[in-house]
């Protein structure tokens, strides 16, 4: 096998194929093709190529021109009989054309396969680089999501450090009900600022479906006052501020449909906190 690919590698049967061979090299081209596979299977692919690239240059003569050649042809075709006989001594006088030598074919034809060897070269250099744009793309991207987490993380880190230095701001512990006792939940309140703030990374709020939100209450007076609706996700982080007021008794959650209820579902309390 290793003879076989070094005879296919030797160049012969780009020759072969430029009819640029003796006869003896012509016949031991095709006897070695019938007993190797391999060889007439890269012959047949060295004949493709070069119909291939003689298709994809040729040129069509313009028409003006392919009308003389005809016309020419018809005519010497018509006149033959006026031709004189040649005699010896004009045969004398013939000067032979000479024939391109070996040498010049030999260049054009090495100079084709190298253009042609630096053309695939560059094609395959033009795809590892658009491979590794492709992935240069992806790992900025995945770099630019990770700052952005990170930017998240420390906005919200320097949120609650300014909550709990404001001492304005009193945090109600809210604890879980018999309808979810392992539920709790962080309200900020500030009765001079009329805030109140939700911490949803200390949240152990159930995650809540699509058709249902939370709903946070403060009691005043023993009445429900509506502070707003928020969702409880895998992924809650950060602070959310819920409606205002100046005075609350305590704070409770609901659960009730999305958007919110005029009053709340006592059914449905999850946690609740006294101020």
């Amino acid at each position: 096998m290793e003879d076989v690919k070094a005879y296919i590698e030797s160049g012969i049967l780009e020759l072969y194929v430029l009819g640029d061979v003796s006869p003896a090299e012509k016949q031991q081209v095709e006897e070695i093709a019938l007993k190797y596979p391999v060889v007439k299977a890269e012959l047949d692919a060295i004949e493709q190529s070069m119909e291939f690239y003689a298709e994809e240059n040729a040129i069509e003569p313009p028409e003006h021109l392919r009308n003389r050649i005809l016309g020419s042809l018809l005519t010497n075709f018509s006149d033959d009989n006026n031709f004189p006989t040649p005699t010896h001594a004009n045969r004398d006088n013939v000067v032979p054309i000479a024939t391109p030598k070996k040498e010049k074919i030999n260049f054009y034809k090495y100079a084709f396969a190298a253009c042609l060897a630096l053309l695939i070269g560059c094609t395959i250099a033009l795809v590892n680089v658009y491979k590794r744009l492709q992935l240069s793309d992806t790992q900025l991207s995945a770099m630019q999501a990770q700052n952005q987490h990170f930017s998240t993380t420390v906005s919200a880190k320097d949120d609650e450090l300014n909550l709990l230095r404001d001492t304005s701001y009193k945090l109600i512990r809210l604890k879980g009900t018999a309808k979810s006792p392992n539920s709790a939940l962080t309200v900020a309140f500030s009765p001079s600022k009329h805030k109140v703030i939700i911490d949803m990374n200390g949240s152990k709020m159930p995650v809540n479906d699509k058709a249902h939100q939370y709903q946070l209450w403060a009691l005043v007076g023993g009445k429900p006052v509506d502070l707003g609706v928020f969702d409880a996700t895998a992924d809650s982080s950060g602070f959310k501020n819920m409606k205002a007021i100046a005075a609350a008794d305590a704070f409770a959650v609901t659960l009730e449909p999305r958007g919110g209820s005029a009053n709340p579902t006592l059914s449905e309390m999850m946690v609740l906190g006294n101020f």
